[in-house]
């Protein structure tokens, strides 16, 4: 810079009466002024990470004040889930991006003379992504997410018999404070026993299902707050809840076998590559390996994934040097999945 404004200097005028007359003429010799603001993305950036930390505060605070509610409630308050990060789910994912725009661009629906759906309900098996989809609505939207696990929130309130009215209170009040936020209702369903215990058969389902309502209802009333939720057993679900100004769009999430499965153990595979720093994984054919086993949802592929990688480092820590995954790798784990499964209902597990 030293040479350059050297330069330019040498090039001044050196006559003083016609620097003073032909001041303008200097403009071009001017040094550059710093921006009096940082540039848009890097303000946008900022923008978020507040948006998040003020989310993630007031939802501390939230937890403290009204635990039975919060127990079965969970934040992330910058998600950061991409399409790339969702195996196949083609249409569903167009789904989340249809109801994004309720977030982003809502006037395009008033050119279209329609209006966004008051909220979604997805409907498939447990494991089949449904989550993960939930999460990627937030993330497309920039918005905090709120999981609520719905058996153990119902469990907790009723427990913990606290005042009903006072945790719907805290509950609006929260929300009404948060910057935008993505409320999740996960496992919205009532047959859910064995996990709720021998009680679950005594519980209230009337105020229950009336508490769930003004949760529900409380949320789409708040500007600013997109509503979700899933269900694996759709058939248990009371119509109300799919009543006008409830979930009027429902989605199912139905992955195809076995072109989103084999999608999807590609980019668990590639993560956990990622992770380890180093190649895993030996020549798989994906499709051999999912060649016919139609019961595990895509939860459980994962889950199977990722105990032939346990199994791995395992005798990794006995000091056996064991070789990269293979194909063989994949069918003793299949082997000891369906072998179980005949003992045990495990119902499709997490999408991890």
């Amino acid at each position: 810079m030293g040479t350059r404004w050297a330069r330019s200097i040498a090039q001044l005028p050196r006559n003083r009466k016609w620097l003073r007359t032909n001041s303008d003429a200097l403009e071009q010799f001017s040094l550059p002024q710093p921006p009096t603001q940082p540039p848009a993305r890097l303000r946008a950036m900022t923008d978020r990470r507040l948006l998040a930390d003020k989310a993630a505060n007031i939802w501390s605070s939230f937890q403290r004040n009204l635990e039975p509610l919060a127990r079965g409630a969970q934040i992330v308050a910058a998600p950061d889930v991409t399409q790339d990060d969702i195996g196949g789910l083609a249409s569903a994912k167009e789904e989340i991006l249809t109801y994004a725009y309720a977030q982003t661009s809502p006037e395009v629906y008033g050119r279209w003379g329609t209006f966004p759906p008051s909220a979604m309900l997805m409907i498939g098996r447990r494991g089949s992504g449904k989550s993960l989809l939930a999460e990627y609505l937030a993330a497309q939207t920039e918005t905090a997410f709120v999981r609520v696990d719905v058996p153990r929130m119902v469990l907790d309130v009723i427990h913990g018999a606290p005042k009903i009215g006072e945790l719907v209170q805290g509950w609006s009040a929260a929300l009404e404070e948060m910057p935008p936020v993505t409320i999740f209702f996960d496992e919205l369903e009532f047959t859910r026993a064995h996990e709720m215990g021998e009680r679950g058969a005594e519980l209230p389902t009337g105020p229950i299902m009336d508490f769930l309502f003004e949760l529900i209802d409380r949320s789409l009333s708040i500007e600013g707050c997109l509503v979700i939720a899933s269900t694996s057993h759709s058939g248990t679900l009371p119509e109300a809840f799919l009543s006008p100004g409830r979930f009027e769009r429902i989605v199912e999430v139905n992955p195809l076998f076995p072109d989103d499965i084999e999608e999807a153990l590609r980019i668990h595979a590639l993560a956990a590559e990622s992770r380890a720093e180093r190649p895993i994984f030996g020549e798989l054919d994906w499709s051999a390996i999912v060649n016919n086993t139609r019961e595990p949802s895509i939860g459980d592929w994962i889950r199977i994934l990722h105990a032939v990688l346990r199994r791995k480092a395992r005798l990794d820590a006995a000091g056996e040097s064991p070789e990269q995954v293979t194909q063989s790798d994949f069918s003793a784990e299949i082997s000891r999945f369906r072998q179980a499964n005949t003992r045990i209902r495990t119902d499709g597990g997490n999408y991890l």
